[in-house]
């Protein structure tokens, strides 16, 4: 086989997997997730923030007291995740932890003044990534988006083998 060849089989093929790829609604779910997170990566950059870390900053903001555990799961991380990122928000002093008064293995978690000002400001520059998604919808898109999102996002969450209930 010649180089021309190869080429138009390799083209042939990339074709084939573009096809494959976009008769999938996960590719395209996968593109808007990845593009909702660089471009909240980039805004939040300048604070020397990540988006797990403003997203427990929010999460405390909104829920302060709350343990690791607890706050992992409110953001849809690991536990060990969430930890990590505790450990790094509590060294730049943006949280402080305290020990629970329920229970003395729990440790809870508040924002301090620095943090409650980082965080205020980091939100501003993600409302405007925010904004971005929601202007290039029509409020019936929005809204649309929203229920079809809630939807997939229960779908996917239900039997885990994939199988459907016709599938019996």
């Amino acid at each position: 086989m010649n180089t021309d060849d190869r080429d138009a089989e390799s083209r042939a093929d990339e074709e084939a997997y573009l096809r494959e790829a976009h008769s999938r609604l996960g590719t395209f779910v996968k593109h808007a997730e990845q593009a909702l997170m660089a471009a909240k990566s980039a805004v939040l950059r300048p604070f020397d923030l990540t988006v797990p870390q403003y997203a427990a900053l929010m999460a405390i903001r909104y829920l302060p007291g709350r343990s690791a555990t607890q706050l992992a799961r409110i953001t849809g991380v690991t536990q060990q995740t969430m930890a990590a990122t505790l450990d790094i928000l509590d060294s730049r002093g943006v949280i402080e932890r305290h020990t629970s008064t329920v229970h003395a293995k729990v440790r809870t978690t508040h924002l301090t003044a620095d943090g409650a000002r980082l965080v205020d400001v980091a939100d501003q520059h993600v409302r405007v990534v925010e904004q971005r998604l929601t202007d290039a919808l029509s409020s019936a898109e929005a809204e649309q988006f929203r229920a079809l999102s809630t939807r997939v996002t229960e779908a996917l969450r239900g039997d885990p083998s994939g199988r459907t209930s016709g599938d019996e």
